[in-house]
């Protein structure tokens, strides 16, 4: 018996037909994922740097004296403010619920609940440029004081996320309409969903650390 031979006898027929048909991935890494989830977790990690940043001169300012007109907490409107929040949440379930349609091969629902996503944020985005417009005439501005300097390239900065997001997502439903999403898509869907997932969990620290918690 060759060496060849006895090392074939020698191995569990299970361990060579798991060998003979196992999928290679180009794009995997060592950590299991692959190369495009992994880049999405990272810049995700080096934004919440950003955002932390951004959050920590806010507290640090708001409170200050200096500076034309009222600060940012003298004139929130909270039940408006936490309508559109709601709204904004309520969008990550619908973003849950067009990746399992997807995963599925259900490509009718895909393409409803990807709309209704766009379509919540658009509602928060919406509501934040409201928000702004009532604040400028109120008095607060960008360079009126500190607070609202903070709090304008804070909730703008999220603000301008949340509009990408937007936009990736009705790329995603356009492509989807055309019938060029398919199972085999569904990672497309599911890092747009963690990009989506991100920017509601960082709303929700920048409202109760701007709105709720008091000076």
């Amino acid at each position: 018996m060759t060496e060849v031979e006895a090392e074939v006898a020698v191995t569990p027929p299970h361990d060579i037909q798991h060998t003979a048909h196992a999928p290679h991935d180009p794009h995997a890494t060592a950590t299991g994922v692959t190369n495009t989830k992994l880049a999405i977790w990272m810049f995700l990690a080096s934004d919440c740097l950003f955002f932390g940043a951004f959050i920590s001169a806010y507290l640090l300012y708001r409170g200050r004296p200096g500076g034309e007109g009222p600060t940012a907490a003298e004139i929130y409107n909270i039940p408006f403010t936490s309508v559109t929040s709601f709204i904004l949440l309520m969008s990550s379930l619908t973003m849950v619920l067009a990746l399992a349609a997807i995963m599925r091969g259900d490509y009718r629902r895909l393409r409803i609940w990807l709309l209704a996503t766009a379509l919540f944020g658009s509602v928060f985005i919406g509501g934040q440029v409201f928000e702004f417009t009532e604040f400028y005439r109120e008095g607060l501005t960008l360079s009126s004081n500190l607070s609202g300097s903070t709090f304008f390239v804070l909730t703008g900065f999220h603000g301008a996320h949340v509009t990408i997001g937007i936009i990736w997502l009705l790329s995603l439903w356009g492509l989807a309409t055309q019938g060029k999403l398919s199972v085999g898509d569904s990672e497309k869907v599911e890092i747009a969903g963690l990009y989506w997932h991100f920017v509601d969990v960082v709303w929700i620290v920048i409202f109760t650390m701007v709105y709720l918690i008091p000076q």
